[in-house]
């Protein structure tokens, strides 16, 4: 699929390749923006193009990103909050605990996610410890350091990991950092943004 803007849903297999510079922006799913896109991919409609996200600019999509979701179950929202806490992120608190924290049977919880997410909670789990991962390198830590900041056994799972979540090794995504600038970098709850082509 060609298109000057695509929406990729979460869990969708694909390959992007670049004609030339390539923005690339991953949504955290519990804001505004992820809200505003769900709307627009639909259950199992694949990439979609999205022509008008090509038309809005760097400080629209910030302030989007920055504000919660509303269309998302509440009790999904407290799980994903757990998950975000330091004990949340690691695999030996399972899953069942996170359901009984908010009310929910595991299957009602995995069910809800599924539904609203586009993806289980233990993926979103890795996601987090990416995210954790990846702000440790922009801070400048090595790849050793930032996998362990991640939580993940060593440097070489978090490279699998980052490998299989985004496409990227650690090194890509360092040197995308240093390029970007200050304010583009991101910061907990920003769009996550790479310019790579091979993401």
């Amino acid at each position: 699929m060609r298109g000057t803007a695509l929406l990729v849903p979460p869990m969708t297999a694909h390959r992007m390749l670049s004609a030339g510079d390539l923005l690339t922006l991953f949504v955290e799913p519990h804001s505004a923006l992820a809200d505003r896109l769900r709307g627009r991919c639909g259950s199992g409609s694949g990439i979609v193009a999205v022509p008008e996200l090509y038309r809005l600019d760097e400080a629209e999509l910030g302030r989007a990103a920055a504000l919660p979701s509303v269309g998302l179950d509440p009790r999904l929202l407290a799980a994903s909050a757990l998950l975000e806490e330091p004990e949340g992120l690691e695999e030996r608190v399972p899953m069942d605990l996170v359901a009984a924290r908010v009310g929910l049977s595991p299957q009602r919880l995995r069910a809800l996610a599924r539904q609203q997410l586009g993806m289980p909670l233990a993926r979103r789990r890795i996601w987090l410890k990416l995210r954790r991962s990846a702000e440790a390198l922009g801070k400048g830590c090595s790849p050793a350091e930032a996998a362990a900041a991640g939580g993940f056994a060593d440097q070489a799972h978090l490279t699998r990991r980052m490998r299989e979540m985004i496409g990227m090794t650690p090194a890509a995504v360092l040197r995308v950092m240093q390029v970007l600038p200050a304010s583009a970098a991101g910061a907990p709850g920003d769009v996550h943004r790479n310019g790579s082509g091979d993401g």
